[in-house]
């Protein structure tokens, strides 16, 4: 029996070196400055654009920024992963810490535990799918990777459209939701495949985390 194949992301020889522990300590504390920031554009932003400010798509994004940055000098996709769980975590942190101590309390700690348990998901998740979109050789994981993250703000868009009735807000998530896999792709073939990748996680992504958040909610 063959033995799997490996899920490191190609780099060069040395892997984490110097920035070992610089790297994990930089996505945390990137985190939590971004997890307050998004709780201060929630006072900022005029609705319903604020409501976007700190939702779980734009939150996912953070992960996968950190896995295309950390593509090019973290050989094992692992450590990727783990980066972008701890991007997450610190957003989830830095944003009900600042509720908490800024903002008068955080409220139920339902919320912060239910988000908390996503960051640990989509961390991982979207850290991989970051690093794959931009090192790996495989076809299927660069598109993959693509879908997803434009299957983030397809989600949006439907949350937007469906659940809030806010035209403007989905128009605008959907056309983010198009333009990241057009922009990040290497090739016109890449960029159809991750469209239609799209295309299908976007009412996925939509059931699984607004389903979940409703059914907590409700």
């Amino acid at each position: 029996m063959t033995s799997p194949p490996s899920t490191s992301v190609s780099t060069s020889p040395h892997t984490l070196g110097r920035p070992a522990t610089v790297t994990p300590v930089l996505c945390a504390a990137t985190g939590i400055a971004l997890g307050v920031l998004t709780n201060l554009l929630q006072g900022w932003l005029p609705w319903p654009w604020s409501q976007l400010a700190n939702s779980g798509g734009v939150w996912s994004v953070l992960a996968f920024a950190t896995g295309a940055v950390l593509a090019a000098r973290v050989g094992d996709v692992r450590r990727i992963a783990a980066a972008g769980a701890l991007a997450e975590i610190g957003l989830v942190v830095g944003y009900y810490g600042y509720a908490e101590l800024g903002r008068g309390g955080m409220g139920s700690f339902t919320f912060p535990l239910v988000w908390l348990v996503m960051a640990c998901v989509a961390g991982p998740l979207f850290g991989a799918a970051g690093a794959w979109s931009r090192r790996s050789p495989r076809l299927w994981r660069r598109v993959a990777s693509l879908g997803a993250v434009g299957g983030l703000f397809g989600s949006e868009s439907l949350h937007s459209w469906l659940t809030l009735g806010y035209a403007d807000q989905a128009i605008a998530c959907a056309v983010a939701a198009c333009a990241l896999p057009l922009a990040l792709a290497r090739t016109w073939r890449e960029r159809g495949l991750g469209l239609a990748v799209t295309a299908l996680a976007s009412p996925v992504a939509y059931a699984a985390v607004y389903g979940l958040l409703d059914q907590i909610s409700g």
